[in-house]
């Protein structure tokens, strides 16, 4: 029982953390879409690098790509609270149910994942050269966010048995 209200509890802290950075970019929106606009921009990447072609400096394109992080931020906040609220459901059931109610929160760590890997370590890190730039890289930040959620990913996955009865009942 334990496991399964610790695994609960960490897949509702990721579901809020991912709420909490949501609604941060919607509140503070210019602060972290400057971010976005330097990045695609890449404006403080290496000097007359070769791969300035990848440039996107389209103020309409930097918005859109910044609702899709906030939206992705925010679907994934929501698919792991529900997933949370899903597995306390389920805590004290078989295991067959247990395992099934990690649907939701699945999806949900399985989008962090890709969100913060994808959009911020593959698309902005590597394509966007983001890395070069001293000010604009969110590399690390996105690292972390990544082993936080890659971990917790493989820890609810781990397959959950019976639950034990005490003898006493």
């Amino acid at each position: 029982m334990t496991i399964r209200l610790s695994k609960a509890l960490l897949v509702l802290l990721i579901g809020l953390f991912a709420l909490l950075v949501g609604a941060n970019n919607i509140v503070d929106y210019e602060s972290n879409f400057a971010f976005v606009q330097h990045v695609l921009s890449m404006d403080t990447t290496f000097p007359d690098n070769a791969l300035m072609w990848r440039a996107i400096t389209d103020e309409t394109v930097h918005h859109a790509a910044y609702w899709l992080i906030i939206i992705g931020e925010l679907v994934t906040g929501g698919l792991c609270v529900l997933g949370a609220l899903a597995l306390l459901a389920a805590s004290r059931s078989d295991a067959d149910r247990f395992n099934a109610a990690k649907r939701l929160a699945v999806c949900g760590l399985t989008l962090g994942f890709a969100l913060w890997f994808f959009g911020f370590m593959t698309v902005g890190a590597e394509w966007f050269l983001m890395w070069q730039s001293q000010t604009w890289n969110g590399q690390q930040a996105a690292f972390r966010f990544i082993v936080c959620i890659g971990l917790v990913l493989v820890y609810l996955n781990a397959r959950d048995g019976e639950l034990r009865r005490s003898p006493a009942g």
